[in-house]
C-alpha cells in the first residue's frame, strides 16, 4: 500500500494519547486545590503550592492541555475522514503537536512560579503567548489546507464548527494578549481599565464559547453518528445551529461584568444576546439526542455512547443555566459566588469531560489497530464513577454558591451585614468537601481510562486506512 495514500493517523495518535495524560494531571491539580480548601494547611506554607498559584495551572491544564490535545486528536482525524484526504502538511502536523506540548509545559513552570498576566484563561506571559499564535497559525494552515485539497465537494459540518473555534480563537488569543514587555517575565495590557476588561471577558467567554463549545460540537457531530451508527437526526438544524450559535456567542461576554464599571447598555447587550444563545445552544443539544431515534436501546450496552449522549444532557443544562445567569436580578444573588464554579464545572466536566472521553474511547481502538477497547467493563465503570463525580461537584457548588449569596446580602434590621466574611466561609467548608470528592471521583475515572488505554495499545499493530475508505 503506497502510503501516500494513507491518513496521517500518527498525529492524531500523539494527541490522543496525550489527551489522557494532560487530563490526569490537570484534574489532579484540580482534587489538590479543592482540598486545600477543605485543609488549607497543604499548601505546606510553599508559595507555589499556594491555591492561587495553582488555580491557574488547573485551569489551563484542563481546558488547554486535556481540551485541546482533544480538539486537535479529533479534527486531524475528523477532517481526513470526511474529506477523504490525508493531512495538508505532516511536517505542521508535527509541529503542532510538539509545540503545543512545549506550551503546555512552559505553562507548567511559568504559573506556580508565579508568572502571570492575570487574566483569566490567558494568564500566560508574552513570550508563551507568541509561540501560542504560531503553533495556531500553523494548525489552521493544517486543518483548512486539507479541506482545500478534498476529494469530495460536500464540507461536512463537523468540519464547520472546527474551523470556526480555529478562526476565532486565533482572533481572540491575538487581540486579548496584545500587551507591552517590560521584560523577559512581565508585560502589561495596552488597553487602559474598563476596556480592558471588556476585551479580556470578550476572550474569556468565547474561549467558553468557541474552544469549549464550537470545537467540542464538532466533535459531537461526527462521533454520536458514527457511534449510534444513525444520519445526523436534521442536517438542516445543523447548520442553522451553526450560524445562529457562531453569530450570537462573540457578543455574550459582558455577562461577566454586570455590577462593574462597564457601561450599563454593554452590560444589557451582553445580557440579551446571552438569553438569545439558548436557542442555538439547545437546537444542537436536541439535533444531538434525536439522533439515537429508533436506537435508544443501544445505550444499554455501549459505554461510549453513554459519555457521548449524557454530555449532551451536560451541554443543555449548562446552556440553560447560563444565559439564566446572565439576567442581572439573578446574577446579581450568584457573582463571585460557588455557584458560578458548579456551572463551569457542568460544562467543563459534563460537556467537555464526558464528550471527549468517549471520543478517545472511538478513537484509541482504531489507532492502535483493534476491535475494541481492551476492557468495555471498565469502561461502563468510569463511565458510572465520573457521572457521579460531577453531580456531587455541581450539587454541592450549587448548594454552596446559593447559601453563600444569601449570607453576604442578609442584613440586620439596622442595616448592619448579618454574617461576617469568616462565618459564610465556615458555612461553605462541608460543600468544599463534597467537592473535593466529585473531583476524586472524576480523576479516578480518568485514571480507569488510562489503564484502559495502556492494556489496549500494548502490542497493538498502529492502524493505516486507505484515503478511499469510507468516513
Amino acid at each position: 500500500m503506497d502510503t501516500a495514500d494513507t491518513y496521517n493517523y500518527k498525529v492524531v495518535r500523539q494527541f490522543a494519547v496525550m489527551t489522557i495524560v494532560w487530563g490526569i494531571v490537570g484534574m489532579l491539580v484540580g482534587v489538590y486545590i479543592a482540598a486545600e480548601l477543605v485543609w488549607p494547611q497543604l499548601n505546606l506554607d510553599v508559595p507555589w503550592l499556594t491555591f492561587s498559584r495553582l488555580r491557574p495551572l488547573h485551569t489551563n491544564a484542563v481546558i488547554f492541555a486535556f481540551g485541546g490535545s482533544a480538539l486537535f486528536a479529533t479534527s486531524y482525524y475528523v477532517v481526513q475522514r470526511t474529506c477523504q484526504t490525508r493531512l495538508f502538511s505532516d511536517g505542521l502536523a508535527t509541529f503542532t503537536f510538539w509545540g503545543w506540548q512545549l506550551i503546555i509545559v512552559l505553562a507548567a513552570v511559568s504559573l506556580p512560579l508565579g508568572i502571570t498576566s492575570s487574566k483569566e484563561y490567558a494568564e500566560l506571559e508574552w513570550p508563551i503567548d507568541l509561540l501560542i499564535a504560531v503553533v495556531w497559525v500553523a494548525y489552521a494552515i493544517v486543518f483548512f489546507g486539507t479541506i482545500v485539497k478534498r476529494k469530495v465537494s460536500h464540507i461536512y459540518v463537523a468540519n464547520w464548527f472546527y474551523g470556526a473555534f480555529i478562526l476565532t480563537i486565533a482572533v481572540l488569543h491575538i487581540f486579548n494578549n496584545l500587551e507591552y514587555p517590560v521584560s523577559l517575565t512581565k508585560s502589561y495590557s495596552i488597553y487602559p481599565g474598563a476596556i480592558d476588561a471588556m476585551v479580556q471577558w470578550w476572550y474569556g467567554h468565547n474561549a467558553v464559547g468557541f474552544f469549549l463549545t464550537a470545537g467540542f460540537l464538532g466533535m459531537m457531530y461526527y462521533f454520536i453518528p458514527k457511534q449510534a451508527q444513525r444520519p445526523v437526526y436534521s442536517y438542516r438544524l445543523s447548520v442553522v445551529h451553526f450560524w445562529a450559535l457562531i453569530s450570537t456567542y462573540i457578543w455574550a461576554g459582558p455577562h461577566h461584568l454586570h455590577y462593574t464599571a462597564l457601561p450599563d447598555w454593554a452590560q444589557s447587550l451582553g445580557m440579551v444576546f446571552s438569553l438569545i444563545l439558548l436557542a442555538p445552544s439547545w437546537g444542537g443539544m436536541i439535533n444531538g439526542m434525536m439522533t439515537l431515534s429508533g436506537a435508544w436501546h443501544k445505550l444499554r450496552d455501549d459505554p461510549i455512547l453513554k459519555f457521548l449522549i449524557v454530555s449532551l444532557s451536560f451541554y443543555g443544562m449548562s446552556t440553560f443555566e447560563g444565559p439564566m445567569m446572565s439576567i442581572k436580578t439573578v446574577n446579581s444573588l450568584s457573582h463571585y459566588t460557588d455557584w458560578t464554579i458548579g456551572h463551569v464545572h457542568s460544562g467543563a466536566l459534563g460537556w467537555v469531560g464526558l464528550v471527549s472521553i468517549g471520543s478517545i474511547y472511538f478513537l484509541i481502538p482504531k489507532l492502535f489497530g483493534k476491535e475494541r477497547m481492551y476492557s468495555v467493563k471498565a469502561m461502563e465503570v468510569h463511565f458510572w464513577i465520573a457521572t457521579v463525580g460531577i453531580v456531587l461537584y455541581i450539587a454541592s457548588m450549587w448548594i454552596s454558591g446559593v447559601m453563600q449569596g444569601l449570607m453576604w446580602r442578609a442584613v440586620n434590621d439596622d442595616g448592619t451585614l448579618t454574617y461576617s466574611f469568616v462565618e459564610t466561609v465556615k458555612a461553605m467548608h462541608p460543600y468544599y468537601f463534597v467537592r473535593f470528592l466529585g473531583g476524586t471521583l472524576f480523576l479516578s475515572g480518568m485514571l480507569i481510562m488510562a489503564w484502559n488505554a495502556v492494556k489496549t495499545i500494548s502490542g497493538a499493530t498502529p492502524a493505516t486506512a486507505t484515503a478511499n475508505q469510507s468516513a
